[in-house]
């Protein structure tokens, strides 16, 4: 993964040295050697000249690099601005030369907000990218249980799955851990699920099909999560199944070793999850949201922390923003609004907000010097939730600007005759999913 570039450097002194030299030279000559002489330099000048121009400008980086750097923060974010894709397909793999590219149907460009419709009757695909401790479980099941759609999914508590075919034949418009199970590897992110979702299809189905893929998540205000996740492993849940997938392998025991020893980590206090520099309840969701290749996968000594960890984070900005939906965990109404009105779907049931969660209770029992060290650990999880909280509220604006009966509409969410609501606790779960991944 070797990346290289032109770096051509002149400096004025060594043209000054050079020049004098020659002159000197040229004084002890012959005047026929004088003008030879002279000649002569001035040809190397031009070669010279002309060979920085073309280095400079015409050279591929490819071809021509004279030096091995790393990419630097401000080279990166010049190749990928960040745009919010709101409600479009998503277009970008890990890696794009080896990857199927998906078919638009219609052109991006002209594809605006105020006449979109994602196609339930054509090949589009909703895929759930389910970070740990974030309330996708909750959401998860609302994909599958709670919208009204002309063919509702059809659910198997037993199996703990979902069918959920198209209205004309029997082909999935979700990709989702209640709808096809973990087909990518357990609570798969970003960098798995986009190399792999495609492919996965295709064997489900038995036929190679050109899909428009509407990738969406859910965030979570990262210190809560944190604690979320250290109490989930506390009462002995693991996530050992997750393949952690990247640059065509898995990741080795030496890029990933283990926190603990035995089959879980169960009765571990909050002190020794956050000392121990291997465990990914750190930053977990950038590390989820960002396209790893950029970085090295799990590879830590590809790039030097500091531009691993800015470069990692942009990635998952973009890809946020590339996203066709994402919600805060904290917002359920407006994540509720926001996908109704991208998606042109509505759901039976209104979301629940639980502000209450065993994680706040744990918050307010820890030391000054605990809640430090979570925000440090966790420092670029915050700054992402920052980006999205911003990113969400523009959406939302935008999507309420355009709506004549928003307040009507944003009041009565989830009120649909013939449905009731159920609720759901996102921290009240202990899924078996955590400890294995072979029946799901």
């Amino acid at each position: 993964m070797a990346k290289k570039s032109v770096e051509v450097q002149v400096l004025d002194s060594d043209f000054s040295l050079f020049l004098r030299e020659s002159i000197t030279y040229e004084i002890k000559m012959e005047s026929r050697s004088k003008s030879k002489l002279r000649s002569f330099v001035m040809i190397c000048i031009f070669l010279a000249l002309s060979g920085i121009i073309y280095f400079g400008y015409f050279c591929s980086e490819q071809v021509c690099a004279l030096t091995t750097q790393k990419p630097t923060w401000t080279d990166w974010t010049l190749k990928f601005p960040i745009q919010d894709n709101l409600g479009k397909p998503l277009s970008i793999h890990s890696n794009p030369i080896n990857s199927k590219a998906t078919n638009p149907g219609l052109s991006y460009d002209d594809v605006l907000n105020d006449n979109f419709q994602f196609d339930m009757n054509a090949h589009d695909v909703m895929v759930f990218l389910h970070i740990q401790k974030t309330g996708g479980t909750s959401f998860g099941r609302h994909l599958v249980q709670d919208l009204d759609l002309q063919r509702p999914c059809s659910c198997h508590r037993k199996r703990k799955r979902c069918y959920c075919f198209r209205p004309n034949r029997n082909e999935n418009w979700l990709f989702s851990r209640y709808s096809t199970g973990w087909k990518c590897g357990l609570h798969a992110d970003w960098t798995e699920l986009t190399s792999c979702v495609d492919s996965e299809l295709d064997k489900n189905e038995g036929d190679s099909v050109k899909r428009r893929y509407f990738y969406m998540t859910l965030l979570r205000e990262p210190i809560s999560r944190y604690l979320s996740e250290f109490r989930h492993v506390q009462r002995g849940a693991t996530w050992r199944n997750s393949r952690h997938w990247c640059g065509g392998r898995a990741a080795s025991g030496a890029e990933l070793p283990a926190c603990y020893q035995g089959a879980t980590w169960q009765g571990v206090t909050l002190d020794q999850f956050a000392a121990c520099p291997h465990n990914l309840a750190a930053n977990r969701q950038t590390r989820m949201m960002a396209d790893l290749a950029l970085v090295g996968c799990y590879n830590t000594s590809y790039m030097q922390p500091a531009e691993r960890n800015r470069v990692m984070l942009a990635s998952a900005k973009r890809n946020l923003a590339s996203m066709a939906f994402f919600a805060l965990t904290e917002h359920q109404k407006v994540g509720q609004y926001v996908f109704e009105e991208t998606f042109n779907l509505r759901f039976a049931v209104p979301f629940e907000q639980h502000n209450a969660t065993y994680s706040s209770l744990t918050l307010s029992t820890l030391r000054p010097d605990q809640v430090q060290t979570i925000r440090k650990l966790n420092a670029l999880d915050l700054e992402l939730y920052y980006f999205a909280l911003k990113l969400m509220n523009r959406r939302f604006e935008k999507l309420k600007a355009r709506d004549p009966h928003f307040a009507e509409r944003f009041s009565h969410l989830g009120e649909l005759p013939g449905r009731g609501a159920s609720e759901f606790n996102w921290d009240q779960f202990v899924e078996d999913t955590t400890l294995s991944a072979k029946n799901t």
